[in-house]
């Protein structure tokens, strides 16, 4: 008996608990120890309030933080991926890889007279290409941007440098400020053109072509390709300079009275350049920092040699032609669905002409120690690190073309015919 009151004993201080038990309902009073789980109870709401506040309020700043980490990442990238660009290529000895044989270049400029001297084919570049593609070209496109365009599906429907969705304001501001949208007169009046396009390969050099180019009615040449100091290997007339801003020469020797300037536009930024060249002004510093290399701060021609290139030619040339994929939303980068300016210009001049020759294409990336350029020290190898194009496909779409007959391939640069 006494180790059970002992053991009741013991539990004594649990004796409030069992008295308010025990209380009358309603009539009991609350212990100290209910009223202060109670009072803690009652303040946690107002605690978990005022700690969300202060999540909420650190909430911008976090946010401030992680997009300029972000965007100091994608600036450090881009950095690396131009310093990339311009600085991991092997340069080529020039002097040694520009050696032409004697025979060859013999073969080539008798070939090219040939072209010249055949009966210029009224419409021929246009139907070969319809037959060849059939539906996937359009024969009624129009080269250059018009002041009052029809309204088309793909140029509102595509992004530049495919379409014009959402430029169209800054398109017609841009058309306002030129008084010409299409060729010369003295070329429209021609009854057949005959244009070549002379790219940037080192292929042609050392064949001297250039008096046989000069004498084509049509001449295109692409980016900042010189013309000063190479004449004799491919020529110095100029009829078409068709360029992005980046790629547009620096030099005015690069620029004549008689040149058309084809604008080709890849970015917004892109039309505030032109625009700032047509009305000759200074671009603004902060609009140059959206360019990835240098552009050109001047251009000397008078509005009247600007065109604007139909941008639905470039859609055609990839989505139809090349049959590229359409292009997807990244955060970074691009697909391979955008075609070089060189094979832009081969579907611009069958447009143009009546009959497309071509002069200094062709990559053949089983030779990385051969030159790039005619006009400069990087080699074949340099292909390799362009993450843009598709060269293989480009190829095949450019050796259909002159194994079918379209177009001439002057320098033999895609399939030797001489």
């Amino acid at each position: 008996m006494r180790t059970k009151a002992a053991g009741c004993a013991e539990r004594r201080p649990l004796q409030p608990r069992t008295e308010a038990a025990a209380a009358p309902a309603g009539r009991a009073m609350p212990s100290e120890y209910t009223y202060v789980k109670l009072r803690s109870d009652s303040s946690r709401p107002s605690l978990q309030w005022y700690t969300r506040a202060q999540s909420k309020m650190r909430r911008p700043s976090l946010l401030l933080k992680d997009i300029l980490k972000c965007t100091l990442l994608v600036f450090g990238v881009w950095i690396l991926y131009i310093l990339k660009l311009n600085y991991t290529t092997e340069e080529c000895d020039m002097k040694k890889m520009h050696y032409v044989d004697p025979d060859r270049v013999k073969r080539a400029q008798k070939y090219a007279q040939q072209v010249l001297q055949k009966e210029c084919r009224p419409k021929f570049a246009k139907t070969s290409m319809a037959l060849l593609f059939e539906h996937r070209y359009s024969v009624d496109l129009l080269p250059f941007v018009q002041k009052a365009p029809k309204d088309s599906e793909a140029e509102s429907k595509y992004d530049p440098p495919f379409g014009f969705r959402k430029f169209s304001s800054k398109v017609q501001t841009l058309l306002e400020l030129l008084p010409e949208h299409d060729l010369p007169e003295h070329l429209k009046a021609k009854t057949c053109r005959r244009c070549v396009v002379i790219g940037s390969g080192g292929i042609v050099h050392g064949l001297e072509l250039g008096h046989t180019l000069n004498q084509f009615d049509v001449v295109i040449r692409l980016n900042s390709a010189p013309v000063e100091g190479y004449s004799e290997h491919v020529g110095n007339k100029t009829t078409i300079r068709m360029t992005y801003p980046e790629g547009a020469p620096l030099s005015d020797l690069e620029y004549y009275s008689n040149d058309l300037f084809v604008a080709v536009l890849f970015k917004s930024v892109d039309f505030n350049w032109l625009q700032a060249m047509v009305k000759n002004e200074t671009l603004p510093f902060w609009v140059r920092l959206f360019f990835w290399k240098q552009v050109a701060e001047k251009i000397p021609l008078q509005p009247k040699h600007f065109r604007i290139l139909n941008p639905v030619i470039i859609k055609e040339t990839a989505f139809d032609i090349l049959q590229y994929s359409e292009p997807q939303s990244r955060f970074w980068g691009r697909d391979k669905n955008v075609p070089t300016i060189g094979v832009i210009a081969v579907v611009l001049a069958t447009h143009l002409c009546d009959e497309v020759s071509l002069a200094g294409f062709g990559y053949d990336l089983n030779q990385p120690r051969t030159p790039l350029h005619y006009f400069d020290n990087q080699c074949m190898a340099a292909m390799n690190f362009q993450t843009m194009h598709n060269v293989t496909t480009e190829t095949k779409f450019l050796l259909k073309l002159v194994k079918e007959g379209v177009v001439k391939d002057l320098s033999g640069g895609i399939h030797c015919e001489f």
